[in-house]
């Protein structure tokens, strides 16, 4: 029993003494997180947030004072264009017409008064019975007794107008989206038209009212496909075209925005009135293409990696001196391939910055500056070395970019992190995405 329990604690400690070891061994070298070149499509859009309304809408008000006295249309109710939706209690509106008919008959009987005592003084005044002021005065009774008709006429036919908009008519044809009055309540119309319903056109046809910022509105034109999600039915993708870009803008927290009218087609019904849309406006698609995580692009080498890539160079610069023994490949900072002769090194192509080539591209990124368009992907060679491969970049989705190098290929694993290193000031940051060399911040913008 006690040999059972000494070889037990031996090999304990030996177990801990092993990985004491292994745990300083593996510190002194680095971790690395990759991400995987992938084949496939991408898609460039411009993401903003609009709100579903419907095409036309109409508020139903009221020309006339009253008290509703009927409703007769409820939220949602189908309407047609002339239907009856509601009545004002018209009791006043009646006297009042009263009130003017009575009127235009007191007016009518002066009229009448007036013509026959024109007449009287007209035949005396032809056989000169009568001044002639006296005449006049005749005359001028008989246009006020004929001014006086028309206006009870117009008093008439405004009491009579009112009452019949004491009946409310549906406008258009459509559907009830507001009611805002009940039974009983008083409206009035002195300063301006109460709302009493508001209606909306034909809800299969919809359309988004989107916000655009400005540095995104010269990438939306007419006619261009827009996705769009619903919080309602967030596994569902709508699709709607552009209708028009509203050329008055507005500011919001010092940021000038843009209205972009979105069609929709909404047959089903699904989609309802005010709803918020997150709309990814379509600009660009590409198929059958490699593609990186932004991660590798946003990625810089630690100092010890860059100390690792300069040994290596200048390993290599000395082995071409001595003859050519040992040459490595133009792609990274190890490797055993020959360029042929009159080559370009990859990234000197044609509008590319003098001094290209790996070379140039570590200077770049030593300095802090990359050509527009071009980028570096940071992976390990077949020999578990440090190798760099520049390459262009092209449309991005926000998460992945386009790229193309000669020597990246599908299944490709690159560098996008650090995750563990010992440096000679200490641990430092197992998850840094390595700041220190100061280059453009994410993917680099630009195409092919």
């Amino acid at each position: 029993m006690k040999k059972l329990i000494i070889l037990v604690t031996l090999l304990a400690v030996a177990g801990a003494v092993g990985w004491y070891f292994l745990r300083d061994t593996a510190d002194q070298g680095a971790s690395y997180r990759f991400v995987t070149v992938e084949l496939g499509a991408l898609e460039s859009v411009v993401s903003t947030t609009g709100t579903l309304d419907p095409v036309t809408t109409v508020e139903v008000g009221t020309q006339v004072s009253g008290i509703i006295d009927q409703i007769l249309v409820d939220f949602n109710d189908t309407v047609k264009k002339g239907q009856v939706i509601a009545r004002l209690d018209t009791t006043l509106l009646q006297s009042a017409v009263r009130d003017a008919e009575a009127n235009l008959e007191r007016n009518q009987a002066q009229l009448r008064q007036a013509e026959r005592e024109f007449a009287r003084i007209e035949g005396l005044y032809a056989k000169e019975i009568v001044a002639e002021n006296e005449f006049n005065s005749a005359q001028y009774d008989l246009e006020v007794a004929r001014a006086g008709v028309k206006s009870a006429e117009v008093t008439l036919e405004k009491a009579e107008q009112n009452l019949a908009y004491a009946t409310i008519y549906a406008p258009i044809s459509g559907t009830v989206i507001e009611r805002n009055v009940d039974v009983g309540q008083t409206v009035a119309s002195s300063l301006s038209t109460p709302q009493l319903f508001l209606i909306a056109d034909d809800l299969s046809k919809m359309q988004i009212l989107a916000s655009v910022d400005e540095s995104d509105i010269g990438r939306i034109v007419e006619g261009q496909t827009g996705r769009f999600t619903v919080q309602a039915y967030p596994d569902d993708t709508f699709e709607g075209t552009v209708r028009q870009v509203r050329l008055q803008s507005t500011i919001e927290e010092n940021v000038v925005n843009y209205t972009v009218v979105v069609d929709v087609e909404n047959p089903d019904g699904r989609l309802l009135p005010g709803m918020t849309a997150t709309v990814d406006f379509l600009v660009e698609t590409v198929s059958d293409v490699l593609k990186v995580p932004n991660a590798a692009l946003r990625f810089r080498a630690t100092e010890e990696m860059m100390a690792e890539a300069r040994e290596r160079m200048r390993a290599r610069r000395e082995a071409r001196q001595g003859g050519g023994e040992g040459r490595t490949s133009e792609g990274g900072v190890g490797g055993g391939e020959r360029r042929p002769r009159g080559e370009r090194p990859e990234g000197q192509g044609e509008g590319s910055r003098p001094g290209g080539g790996m070379g140039g591209m570590m200077a770049g990124m030593m300095s802090g500056q990359m050509p527009d368009g071009m980028a570096l992907l940071w992976y390990l060679d077949d020999d578990g070395g440090l190798a760099m491969a520049p390459v262009r970049t092209g449309i991005s989705d926000g998460q992945s970019t386009q790229v193309l190098g000669r020597r990246i290929e599908e299944g490709m694993q690159v560098i996008a992190g650090v995750t563990r290193t010992e440096s000679s000031s200490g641990f430092t940051n197992p998850f840094q995405n390595n700041s220190q060399q100061s280059g453009r911040r994410g993917p680099p913008r630009g195409g092919f």
